[in-house]
């Protein structure tokens, strides 16, 4: 019984720290970044992407290509890379740190190149490290959903 209670305890107090994350300024100003930055890669925008991205980005795809803040840009706003859209399937932030928050979720992204798109579904955890004041994009790293199989 004394289990149960610690354990009914515990998913209340769990319960409390989701919803005080959901209403927190910090958590609401990494989802606004976080906006900003599909924004700012589906428009190819430069300047943007420099502004949200950290200089010490490191951004793992899930074919294992990794890019840094410089090749990732470039790839983005030169259109070898193009993104077209991002599905959220679920997108959760989780403070890890002072000035750190854990973004992990899933979502669908359409991206390729220009002359060919792939719908992406992911698994991803994404770190955003506050910099001089502001949230930058520090890491990312996914990996691919099996196919859904027709049964």
């Amino acid at each position: 019984m004394k289990s149960l209670l610690r354990l009914v305890a515990l998913s209340a107090l769990a319960f409390v720290a989701l919803r005080a994350a959901a209403t927190d300024p910090m958590i609401a100003a990494v989802t606004a970044a976080d906006n900003e930055r599909v924004a700012a890669c589906i428009a190819a925008d430069r300047a943007r992407l420099e502004a949200i991205f950290s200089d010490e980005l490191r951004y793992a795809h899930s074919n294992g290509k990794v890019d840094t803040k410089v090749s990732y840009v470039d790839s983005i706003a030169s259109h070898q890379s193009v993104y077209t859209s991002y599905d959220y399937q679920s997108r959760a932030f989780l403070p890890a740190g002072p000035g750190v928050v854990l973004m992990f979720g899933r979502v669908l992204i359409n991206a390729g190149t220009i002359e060919k798109k792939n719908l992406l579904d992911l698994n991803f955890l994404a770190v955003w490290r506050e910099e001089n004041g502001k949230w930058r994009f520090l890491a990312w790293q996914s990996c691919r959903n099996p196919p859904t199989t027709a049964k």
